[in-house]
């Protein structure tokens, strides 16, 4: 076999392994979202969770960075607002604007699923090496700004 097969047949198995990866994450934003609410869409758990994580959006911002239509992500929005798992107040720079948080009882249940995720993450990696983490930690960094 020669180096351009061998090239593209590892490439193959890195995309084939990446497609479990996605099918596996899908899985667990529909677990996840279920035991936050279990009325939440997989698509309102993602952005609650970038909600969390960030402190604060608009829906703007989150229209544009997960590719969403701004009505999908509106709905999603009152959802999260009906759920009492997000609250919105007025932007002070721009009173136009919804700035949007998490309340502190989705901050509970989302520390606990990271925290339950995280556990779980160190155990599948636990026998790989510090330097084989940081190789694949920059492969999906390279990904993600694709």
């Amino acid at each position: 076999m020669d180096a351009t097969q061998a090239a593209d047949d590892a490439l193959a198995d890195f995309q084939g392994h990446l497609n479990l990866i996605f099918a596996r994450a899908r899985t667990l934003w529909k677990e996840s979202a279920a035991r936050v609410h279990p009325e939440l869409q997989p698509s309102g758990y993602k952005l609650l969770s970038y909600i969390a994580r960030t402190g604060d959006a608009s829906a703007h911002q989150l229209a544009e960075l997960f590719g969403i239509d701004k009505s999908m992500v509106s709905r999603q929005i009152r959802m999260l607002e009906d759920f009492g798992l997000l609250e919105s107040r007025p932007d002070e720079r721009d009173g136009r604007l919804r700035v949007l948080t998490a309340t502190a009882e989705a901050e509970r249940v989302l520390a606990t699923l990271r925290r339950e995720n995280a556990e779980r993450m160190r155990a599948v990696l636990a026998e790989l090496a510090p330097e084989e983490v940081r190789a694949a930690s920059k492969a999906f960094r390279l990904l993600a700004e694709v």
